[in-house]
């Protein structure tokens, strides 16, 4: 139930304000951002809107990571 009220909150917030928030809940990410980043040993291999990043990513790195296949 609280991580529902935070993640309501969030999402009331970011229209007013820019929010980065850090995360290793992929689902959660899913749910509450517009844009994602996925890090790989402290360097971006990936920034997209989330749908794109989720659904269609261009690295595969990012793409075994969504899929479970490390992390």
């Amino acid at each position: 139930i609280s991580t529902g009220k935070i993640e309501e909150l969030i999402i009331n917030l970011k229209e007013s304000y820019t929010i980065i928030i850090v995360t290793h809940n992929m689902q959660q990410a899913g749910r509450i951002s517009d844009r994602t980043a996925f890090f790989l040993n402290g360097c971006i291999e990936e920034e997209s809107s989330t749908d794109e990043l989720f659904f269609n990513p261009k690295n595969t790195k990012t793409e075994e990571y969504i899929s479970g296949k490390f992390g």
